[in-house]
């Protein structure tokens, strides 16, 4: 499973797979963390909104929290050349296009 990632993505070790995999998990666990004081602050809880409002508002804040994140972790692990490309095509499927 490992060697068709690794040909997917252009990864050369097994090393850099296995930074790239703490990357996504440690940038997955802190966005969910980050979104809610945020939308605490922004006094958006589910006493504030029925559960069919909160939990889409929240997904919504935590996409764009999670891509911010991805790309300073990747940096922060060396990782950015991969991260950068991961995210322009992740972007790109929503419409946004980076050079």
């Amino acid at each position: 499973m490992w060697e068709k990632l690794k040909i997917k993505w252009g990864i050369e070790s097994n090393f850099q797979m296995t930074i790239i995999f703490i990357v996504f998990a440690i940038t997955g666990s802190t966005s969910v963390k980050v979104a809610r004081p945020i939308l605490e602050y922004l006094n958006i809880t589910t006493q504030t909104l029925p559960l069919y409002v909160y939990w889409p508002v929240r997904i919504l804040l935590i996409l764009p929290v999670y891509q911010v994140l991805l790309i300073i972790f990747g940096t922060l692990f060396g990782q950015f050349k991969f991260f950068w490309a991961f995210e322009k095509k992740m972007l790109s499927r929503f419409g946004i296009k980076l050079k």
